[in-house]
């Protein structure tokens, strides 16, 4: 999960899903790992295939572990979630890649709206998790 400045306010990157389940809807960029991936790999390589945004593991800081029976409706799953906070400039250039349709900075506000972007899977929940986080850093 990447967090920015945009417009003066707080943002957080998402990519829109490009296959099933949740087709169409916003989620955290994201993936499976490789059998001999470290997880902080994992998660450099996906945010990479799917954003076309390169980081380097130490900008990184793991959040936490999800893994709510049903979460993910292909069967049983647990994301381990790392967040970063990047200057706006970081992510002038994203692109959806891999099997993400597109990729954008939304406003938290935006998110906060209703009507706003639909959230796949239990994203909306390690959002707000990820918001406590990226709150305790001042800008």
């Amino acid at each position: 999960m990447v967090f920015t400045e945009l417009e003066g306010s707080r943002g957080v990157l998402l990519i829109r899903r490009g296959n099933h389940p949740y087709q169409g809807a916003w989620a955290l960029p994201g993936g499976f790992l490789e059998v001999d991936e470290e997880l902080i790999d994992g998660a450099v390589r996906e945010l990479a295939e799917e954003t076309g945004l390169a980081l380097d593991p130490g900008a990184l800081s793991q959040l936490g572990a999800y893994g709510a029976v049903g979460r993910d409706p292909r069967g049983r799953t647990v994301s381990v979630v790392f967040v970063a906070l990047v200057p706006g400039r970081v992510c002038a250039d994203i692109r959806g890649g891999d099997d993400a349709a597109e990729a954008r900075v939304f406003l938290l506000a935006e998110l906060d709206k209703p009507g706003g972007p639909e959230l796949a899977f239990d994203h909306g929940d390690i959002l707000a998790d990820a918001r406590a986080w990226v709150s305790s850093f001042r800008d």
